[in-house]
């Protein structure tokens, strides 16, 4: 349970706040993908990201064959909303990266933006990509650390493949929202096991739109996602 241990505190005033959370997985940057559209509903997003005390977010917007993004032109967008935002939460540009066809040709050109030496990567929600275990090596080989987004929710693993990538040095992030059952029951409860393994390296929101920012405002006022961790204790 040490990766929610110091996120939830309740401020002078007695307001639950997610005290210096870092959330490591957003859909925030405008225009790039199935996340936020315009820069005005990020900055709103933003603001009550603010609001609740998170010290930083990762914006990790997808690099896929359905949305190939260059790392130029991300960079170039988040230079944008960055000049656009004033306010004292740190915000870090990095990538959720598909393994398909396009992601085996940007490894071999080491063209990535990674999250310090970690690389946020994801599959299929169904099936595991060819190769999968073996482009994970080849990750590792390029001096990175995979760092594999939202496990709970890919129906093709069981128990033992979560331990099997374990076991192989890959890392594990959270999206909290799976906790509430937010992707179904499934979901759900992989996501209860891993964390109560302790499976878990980092954690984040997976938010796309004001609507999911909404549904986080009203989940942290209710002291849901905090009773949904600290049942698990």
């Amino acid at each position: 349970m040490s990766l929610f241990s110091a996120i939830f505190r309740r401020d002078k005033a007695g307001a639950r706040s997610l005290s210096a959370y870092v959330d490591h997985h957003s859909h925030i940057l405008p225009g790039v993908d199935d996340g936020f559209r315009c820069i005005d509903d990020s900055l709103k997003c933003i603001d009550t990201y603010e609001r609740w005390g998170f010290a930083e977010i990762w914006l990790t917007p997808h690099i896929m064959e359905d949305f190939p993004n260059t790392t130029d032109s991300l960079r170039a967008r988040f230079d944008e909303l960055s000049a656009a935002y004033k306010g004292p939460v740190k915000l870090h540009l990095a990538s959720e990266n598909m393994i398909d066809t396009l992601f085996v040709e940007r490894l071999a050109n080491n063209d990535f933006l990674p999250m310090g030496d970690r690389l946020l990567v994801e599959t299929s929600y169904f099936d595991a990509p060819e190769n999968f275990h073996e482009v994970l090596e080849e990750i590792k080989k390029k001096g990175y650390r995979p760092l594999l987004a939202h496990p709970e929710r890919y129906r093709y693993m069981d128990f033992d493949e979560y331990e099997n990538l374990l076991s192989k040095g890959i890392e594990f992030q959270l999206n909290i929202f799976s906790l509430l059952g937010m992707y179904g029951n499934l979901a759900r409860e992989n996501a209860r096991h891993l964390l109560k393994q302790g499976a878990y390296t980092l954690s984040g929101t997976d938010v796309h739109n004001l609507r999911q920012t909404e549904a986080l405002n009203e989940l942290i006022k209710n002291n849901a996602i905090c009773q949904a961790i600290t049942s698990l204790k």
